[in-house]
């Protein structure tokens, strides 16, 4: 799962990088408002932590075009501008959530995964499916009641899958939402086909259902 990070202090934009990272997500960092329109224009993430005063211009800028685009990407707004009007001007353009510098991180990771709970499963904390139960707070999955031990890209992966049941994804598609903008920098997407072989293998092993189906040439989806 993607965070796109919209600010220009340095040390706190590399600290939440941190940690974020640690608890599971891709983390990019854009330092200014051209930057980050760059990356919004090409990438979609699942939450993007926006800060207003940024050195060339407004952070509302971001908004306003993603809202122009009709992009669906969770919006945190992390701003030392703690006033009402503020705060409004953003919920009206479009943000989910408005955090006030400073902040805990653990507040802030609390606050994404509510937006990606939000976005992706109507605010459910723990999904199910058949012999499926996934527990978005806890990161982890059951198949027929029992733990399977899932590699972080792996859990990611069944989690895309899963919130995009019966639509088609191309490979390009799942190499980004596995790696970012790195993704463009590698010479192949076979490492898409490893972790959704080893995914399925799991799967199996388990009991599930093969809900994972390949659609050789295009991509894969998940039928249920």
């Amino acid at each position: 799962m993607k965070i796109l990070i919209i600010e220009d202090e340095r040390v706190l934009a590399e600290s939440i990088e941190t940690y974020l990272s640690e608890s599971g997500f891709i983390c990019q960092i854009a330092s200014t408002v051209s930057d980050a329109l760059e990356k919004i224009s090409f990438y979609d993430y699942e939450c993007i932590l926006l800060d207003l005063m940024l050195p060339d211009g407004d952070g509302f800028k971001v908004l306003k075009a993603l809202k122009q685009d009709a992009k669906t990407d969770g919006v945190i707004i992390i701003s030392a501008k703690d006033m009402l009007a503020t705060r409004i001007e953003g919920l009206n353009l479009g943000a989910d959530d408005f955090l006030a510098k400073p902040f805990h991180l653990s507040e802030l990771l609390a606050r994404v995964q509510a937006i990606v709970r939000r976005k992706m499963f109507n605010g459910i904390p723990v999904i199910s499916f058949n012999e499926i139960e996934i527990d978005l707070n806890a990161k982890s999955v059951r198949v027929n009641h029992k733990d399977i031990d899932l590699t972080r890209k792996e859990y990611d992966l069944l989690l895309y899958l899963f919130g995009n049941k019966n639509k088609v994804l191309s490979k390009a598609a799942i190499a980004e939402h596995l790696s970012g903008d790195m993704a463009d920098m590698l010479d192949s997407h076979d490492f898409v086909y490893a972790h959704m072989k080893n995914l399925k293998k799991k799967l199996n092993e388990y009991g599930c259902a093969d809900y994972i189906k390949t659609l050789y040439g295009v991509g894969y989806k998940w039928q249920g």
